[in-house]
């Protein structure tokens, strides 16, 4: 059993860390205020081989694993969430077609995403269907050779920036099977009908685009289709079973950037005449999080490369989603408290960590979720 990362996975981290603090970390604050999205930072991290990690050199990608998308999530997340989201997400959806498309979707779709500047999106997540996934109400009904959609899309991340999205939609009869009722169509963002509005005022995450999309008579090919008809819910259980080591990348990321800026503040934060530092409560306080942190690194690298050796284990990611997760949230509660009340205010990044580890008990999955998963396969 060897634990340790090969030298190419350990120049990945060293590159992906030095250009989110060259590129990232001194614009971060103004992106979180402004709920801009950086596209100029996602073309830069493109450049550099970040965006689409995953997608195999014969479509153009670096064609890492799972393990090394985890990698580049965890180092930029340890300087900004919400940028990272940006980069992370550049190619969100196209999983789907590496997984699932034709060897004509594979090539017409992915290299764009790696050498240009295209954007994609998975528009799963309803109004009124989040976690309960094969609740999805958008229909795709066939007309002759092409889908006519209608229906509603919540909290999509990329809505209004995507050159094209993987939409969710229920293609079955409703009196057929619950979870085979429903496709995965790959709908141009272009198409008439399609309307997207910006979510604003988010907690956290800002710089990230989210948003609610309507679809009102949409037409797309049925040649659009991903996968087999009447497969995609399926289909889009085992893309999260994928991405979710990459979510857990992220919360292992945000808290050590969290634990990196704390023991940076506390060595020289003097209270009472002495070093913050030197006091006892506060070191059994970096203990906790400095071991939490490296139990879900630890689970987040063994799920990651389970995922590459072809052995996804849904109980095993869901652990490292949902840990790490919850572990960052409360080791960024840990730093804003040692902070004090310099924490409290937006010159202090902590703050910024602080709201937006939030959402990593949220999506790809709610937290309850995971638990769900883990308990079944016990069960």
């Amino acid at each position: 059993m060897d634990f340790n990362l090969s030298e190419e996975q350990r120049l990945i981290q060293e590159t992906t860390y030095r250009f989110a603090l060259q590129e990232i970390e001194p614009v971060a604050k103004q992106y979180d205020r402004e709920e801009k999205y950086p596209r100029e930072i996602v073309k830069k991290a493109r450049e550099t081989g970040l965006v689409g990690a995953f997608i195999p050199d014969q479509y153009g990608g670096p064609g890492y694993g799972f393990l090394e998308v985890a990698l580049i999530s965890e180092q930029l997340a340890r300087v900004d969430l919400g940028i990272n989201v940006c980069i992370m997400t550049a190619t969100f959806g196209s999983e789907n077609i590496l997984f699932n498309g034709t060897e004509e979707q594979k090539r017409t779709y992915l290299p764009p995403l790696v050498n240009e500047d295209v954007i994609a999106a998975g528009a799963y997540t309803e109004p009124n269907a989040g976690t309960d996934v094969a609740g999805t109400r958008t229909r795709a009904v066939r007309q002759g050779n092409e889908y006519v959609i209608n229906g509603n899309k919540m909290f999509i991340t990329n809505g209004t920036v995507c050159d094209w999205m993987v939409v969710l939609c229920v293609t079955g009869d409703d009196e057929a099977k619950k979870h085979g009722r429903h496709s995965l169509i790959l709908v141009e963002s272009d198409r008439k009908g399609i309307t997207a509005n910006k979510i604003r005022g988010k907690l956290g995450i800002r710089a990230s685009d989210t948003a609610e999309i309507a679809f009102e008579d949409v037409r797309v090919p049925c040649e659009n289709l991903i996968g087999k008809e009447g497969q995609g819910f399926y289909h889009v259980m085992h893309f999260f079973d994928a991405t979710r080591t990459m979510v857990a990348g992220q919360g292992v990321g945000i808290a050590q950037g969290a634990l990196d800026k704390t023991v940076r503040y506390v060595k020289e934060r003097t209270v009472f005449g002495r070093p913050l530092a030197v006091n006892q409560g506060v070191q059994f306080q970096l203990a906790e999080m400095a071991t939490r942190i490296e139990l879900a690194r630890t689970l987040t690298y063994r799920a990651a490369w389970k995922v590459d050796q072809g052995e996804i284990d849904p109980a095993l990611n869901a652990m490292a989603k949902y840990f790490s997760g919850e572990m960052a949230v409360w080791v960024c509660d840990k730093a804003l408290q040692l902070h004090g009340g310099y924490g409290y205010i937006d010159e202090y990044d902590v703050q910024r960590f602080y709201r937006d580890a939030k959402i990593l008990e949220i999506y790809e999955g709610a937290k309850e979720a995971e638990k769900l998963t883990i308990s079944r396969r016990l069960l």
